[in-house]
């Protein structure tokens, strides 16, 4: 009977202690997030340190903080190598605890850290990486895309160009993932519109020398020369196209991936006329204006936000909206995205727009043109727009989507 006695007793405790523990637990308002990209190499001014800067902003301005959320930002340079970026992202989920990993520009690295962060339950929030194949046939339920996609840059800036009269064209591709998408989604949209491809070829990551590509474009006799690459490899090769006396032989450079630190970097001098897709610019109304100047503010030189800065800051705007409206951090990032999918989306830099059911953010894209030296008022002026792309002509539509995630 005493044995009956304590059995009973001693059930009854556990039982109480679980009742107590998992309130507790809903109540979880610790999140851990890890910057993740390249953080001195060639993409260090699409998203480096200042992907930080942007993260933090979102951090603070979504107000968690105030209301008695711990919420840790960490950083780390995946130097543009999957194994390099697995292996940090796995040890940032099982040994320090991150419930979310953002920005991963490189798309061998995000498709690679794609998979980990589904087999551990995490959360992906992609601004970095272009590839369409993560809200393709890559998708998972722990993974969302909010920024741009190869899709979208390729009926921008291709699909533009080719309707222009531009309607031969040579690729230079960087050799992985990234510009095997982009070039494989501009070929699409060039076919589509009534162009064709003349010929391409392959350069590898982060190279020096692009002048036996650009000889082998320039003697294609191609209307457009196609760059699929960005960063440093698109700034070098724009330079040394330069170099070359292409654009005065009467063929069009196109960047079908570039970005305003890419334009500063290059001067309106070389830049100027050169046509691309984004789907932000920090001086496009009274609201990306504010907050680009706080963002310029704190950032390293002082730097306007590339467009994946500023999506790394909405996307961690709507990831800690989705917390919030949990009531808590459960630790199940499938939860969490699924909650991110349910919420409408809207900050101040790109609106409001749907999450789909592939994770891909639904926001307008546009075309941009380079002004020249004598059109800009003044530091980072750079752009004037020439046409809007709407949110559903910017991204692939669901029905012809390879995502397993998306009914039909």
């Amino acid at each position: 009977m005493t044995t009956r006695i304590a059995r009973h007793f001693a059930a009854s405790v556990a039982l109480t202690a679980l009742c107590l523990a998992t309130p507790a637990l809903a109540q979880d308002k610790t999140v851990k997030i890890g910057v993740l990209n390249d953080m001195a190499g060639l993409y260090a001014d699409i998203g480096g340190p200042n992907s930080v800067v942007a993260v933090k902003m979102a951090v603070e301005d979504s107000g968690l903080t105030k209301k008695g959320w711990k919420i840790d930002v960490i950083s780390g340079d995946h130097q543009n190598k999957p194994d390099v970026g697995v292996n940090l992202a796995r040890q940032w989920i099982d040994n320090e605890k991150v419930d979310a990993i953002a920005d991963t520009p490189t798309s061998s690295v995000a498709l690679a850290v794609s998979n980990l962060v589904k087999e551990k339950n995490a959360v992906l929030l992609n601004s970095g990486a272009a590839t369409a194949d993560l809200t393709g046939k890559a998708c998972t339920p722990n993974t969302v895309s909010f920024t741009y996609d190869t899709y979208m840059l390729a009926n921008g800036t291709g699909k533009a160009l080719t309707k222009a009269g531009g309607d031969t064209w040579f690729f230079l591709t960087v050799d992985y993932a990234f510009g095997h998408a982009l070039e494989r989604d501009t070929t699409s949209a060039i076919t589509a519109n009534g162009g064709k491809v003349v010929g391409g070829v392959k350069h590898p990551l982060n190279t020096s020398d692009f002048s036996s590509f650009l000889l082998q474009a320039q003697s294609s006799k191609a209307k457009i020369i196609g760059l699929a690459n960005a960063g440093g490899d698109t700034t070098n090769s724009i330079k040394q196209a330069a170099e070359f006396g292409i654009i005065q032989g009467g063929q069009k450079l196109a960047p079908l991936l570039m970005f305003v630190t890419d334009v500063h970097s290059l001067g309106l001098k070389t830049a100027q006329g050169l046509t691309f897709t984004e789907s932000f610019y920090w001086d496009m109304n009274d609201q990306t204006r504010a907050w680009s100047k706080r963002f310029a503010a704190l950032a390293s030189k002082n730097a306007m936000p590339s467009m994946t800065q500023a999506g790394n800051y909405a996307m961690v705007l709507h990831y800690l909206k989705a917390m919030e409206a949990l009531g808590g951090n459960p630790h199940d990032g499938a939860k969490v995205v699924a909650k991110m999918k349910e919420l409408p989306t809207d900050d101040p830099l790109f609106g409001k727009g749907p999450l789909r059911a592939d994770g891909r953010r639904m926001i307008p894209a546009y075309l941009f043109e380079v002004k020249k030296p004598e059109e800009s008022k003044g530091p980072w002026d750079y752009y004037k727009q020439i046409a809007t792309i709407s949110a559903e002509d910017a991204a692939k539509p669901l029905e012809a989507s390879e995502c397993p995630l998306v009914k039909k």
